[in-house]
């Protein structure tokens, strides 16, 4: 009976998009979780009043601002001490077991994450819950989909519909959500993905809805209609948020890199990191969490230049700073602030030197847009963020205008978004989450032709002729002293050389082989190289031959790949 049901699951569209509500049901009742437990411990820790947002909080005792970070950061230290203990390996991010695992994702990770996550949001570091969402949503979506025993392409599907959800949940936008997994997680838009995309988006939202989560919802008003005139100031606002996005980006490597080479102690790290944390927040409460409330704030109240620069440097650089000592969060939420504040701040500027200046909503609402696009790469999830936090589609036209600057500028001067970046740091060559994961399967040791005709090199040409008549091979291999590789000989070639020819004198690619664990791509690029059509393939160092790989079969395995993930994409495979 469980095998019938797969079977439906596995070869049903239907299944698949009911799968996706499920998914995202259960990632929206996580998410109200999450975001409760992690206001509740601010409420203990802080001493909050129960609809007060840390960050937006002005009567926080001094002494609170600074222990409760530091010793936040203690706690996260023996946290991950104990979870390293239990479960060393690192957890797999949502686009990366897109890219490299065929969606493969452990709901093990999601626990880990969301534990990490919600203790670093919980005590203050300046971090965002949506990364724990994302990958518990993930998680759940994958578990689900390979216990259904989906194909590789339906579960990427179904992990891209998991992360929606969540980001759905946390921000009360679907569409914000779904284009998150279409741009972020699944890396392209297809019809087969929208449906379960899109139900599993919506299912989040309501049962967040359902619950009255408040996780992270955005509202505000903006004017119905646009001046014109607003459209050269996007522009110019969204090149300075793709500028400052990635001085961001940098600093929270850099801050990394140099922490960990002059603090090697995890837990002192850990509670530097809070106590500069909670120095930052006796400037201004902005510095701590993921800045709800500061957001709200930024958006309802008008304020000075020289006041709202302060803000955003005390917020950027908490951010930097909690990230950079180890707080487990993500920037998708700081960095929305940063943008706003960076809004208003230009158009605070704009009405010093030209009174009244324009309206400072506006240009917040595409600062916010426009820096978020920056940082998490995902230009029509922050313009539809935007469309579903004012309800206003005249804003959404220099948003859109200011996002693909602030993209463009990114991909050209930087080429990574924040989560790419950070895998980049780890040595992953990762840009999207398009699948690569089978390129990486597609090794040199599964395509190769194990029985290789070989020959000694001492052999003679009249020998080696009678042993290889015409017709016998196309290629053989030569092997040297203790069998290791020698080269390449044509037998054709061997055939048409004078009988006084050396064998040695025929041989071709003696310092060009391929290795079992090579990939198909870095194969094609050493076939470019060698301009060969076949080459042998050694087991290392010993260079003791184990196999011939061709290029035409090469090619043709490869092709046949590219196309079955083409289908995948497109809806139209089945099997």
């Amino acid at each position: 009976m469980a095998a019938r049901l797969r079977g439906w699951v596995r070869g049903s569209e239907v299944a698949v998009v009911g799968l996706a509500v499920l998914v995202g049901a259960a990632v929206g009742l996580l998410a109200w979780g999450m975001g409760a437990a992690a206001h509740g411990l601010q409420r203990l820790l802080y001493g909050l009043e129960p609809h007060l947002r840390l960050s937006a909080a002005t009567r926080l005792p001094d002494e609170l601002v600074l222990l409760v970070p530091v010793l936040g950061g203690l706690a996260l230290a023996g946290l991950n001490h104990l979870i390293a203990r239990w479960r060393p390996k690192r957890p797999i991010d949502p686009i990366e077991a897109n890219a490299l695992h065929g969606g493969r994702l452990s709901l093990t990770d999601g626990a880990v994450v969301g534990a990490q996550t919600v203790l670093s949001n919980g005590v203050g570091a300046s971090v965002g819950l949506e990364a724990g969402y994302t990958q518990v949503g993930g998680g759940i979506a994958s578990r689900l989909g390979r216990a259904c025993s989906l194909r590789r392409g339906d579960l990427r599907i179904l992990v891209g519909a998991g992360t929606a959800a969540a980001i759905g949940a946390a921000f009360n936008a679907p569409l914000t959500g779904a284009f998150y997994a279409f741009e972020l997680v699944i890396g392209t838009y297809s019809i087969a993905a929208l449906f379960p995309v899109v139900a599993s988006a919506v299912s989040g939202v309501l049962v967040a809805r359902l619950l009255q989560a408040g996780t992270y919802v955005v509202e505000t008003a903006a004017p119905g209609v646009v001046d014109p005139g607003y459209y050269p100031l996007a522009l110019l606002l969204g090149a300075l948020c793709g500028l400052s996005g990635i001085l961001l980006m940098r600093g929270v490597g850099t801050t990394e890199t140099l922490l960990t080479r002059f603090i090697p102690s995890v837990p002192l790290r850990l509670m530097l990191g809070g106590l500069a944390v909670g120095g930052l927040a006796l400037i201004s409460p902005v510095a701590l969490s993921a800045g709800h409330g500061a957001l709200h704030l930024a958006f309802m109240t008008e304020a000075p230049a020289w006041p709202v620069l302060v803000l955003l440097l005390v917020k950027a650089a908490a951010s930097i700073v909690s990230l950079g000592s180890g707080f487990r969060g993500g920037l998708f939420f700081a960095s929305l602030l940063i943008g706003a504040l960076g809004g208003k701040l230009f158009a605070g500027v704009l009405a010093m030197l030209s009174p009244p200046g324009p309206d400072p909503l506006i240009l917040t609402i595409i600062g916010m847009s426009a820096f978020g696009a920056a940082v998490i790469g995902a230009p029509l999830s922050m313009t539809f963020l935007a469309l579903e936090t004012t309800g206003s589609l005249a804003v959404a036209g220099p948003v859109l205008a200011a996002v693909a600057v602030s993209g463009l500028i990114v991909r050209r001067l930087f080429g990574y978004s924040f989560a790419t970046w950070r895998f980049h740091l780890r040595g992953e060559a990762i840009r999207s989450a398009h699948d690569i994961g089978w390129v990486n399967d597609l090794t040199v040791g599964s395509l190769m032709r194990r029985a290789v005709p070989t020959a000694p090199a001492a052999l003679d040409l009249a020998a080696f002729r009678q042993r290889f008549p015409l017709g016998a091979a196309t290629r053989v291999v030569i092997l040297g002293e203790g069998g290791r590789y020698a080269g390449i000989v044509s037998v054709p070639e061997a055939h048409a050389a004078p009988p006084e020819t050396a064998l040695e004198g025929l041989l071709h690619l003696t310092d060009r082989v391929l290795l079992p664990s090579m990939n198909a791509s870095v194969a094609m690029a050493a076939f470019e190289a060698a301009e060969a059509e076949a080459m042998a393939v050694v087991d290392g160092p010993a260079r003791r031959v184990i196999g011939l790989l061709t290029e035409a079969h090469l090619l043709r395995r490869y092709g046949e790949e590219v196309e079955k993930r083409r289908r995948e994409e497109s809806g139209i495979a089945s099997g």
